[in-house]
């Protein structure tokens, strides 16, 4: 496979993921944390990081509305949910430091 289509197909899979996020409003941030180590918040960031890599100032804001689909602000008021204490529990212990 070639350079250019392997990063063809890797922007469709990260579309795909993203695309699949933002449908899963139920599914909560923590709960993504808490089961694979990663959240919409963690994708956003890593997305302008690699925008910072290349000269773009995308912004911490810019970045979480592209992952998000609209600003992170109206998103948390639409479908966060307050952590469980579960939640909150397993949280603190995947994330102890070792």
């Amino acid at each position: 496979m070639d350079e250019q289509t392997q990063l063809e197909l890797e922007a469709a899979a990260f579309r795909r993921l993203r695309d699949h996020l933002r449908e899963r409003t139920d599914v909560q941030n923590i709960d993504l944390m808490n089961l694979s180590g990663f959240c919409r918040n963690c994708l956003s960031r890593w997305y302008d990081e690699a925008a910072a890599e290349r000269g773009i100032d995308l912004g911490k804001d810019a970045a979480r509305e592209i992952v998000y689909g609209m600003p992170f602000n109206e998103w948390k008021a639409k479908y966060q949910t307050e952590a469980s204490a579960e939640q909150k529990a397993a949280f603190a212990e995947s994330h102890k430091e070792s």
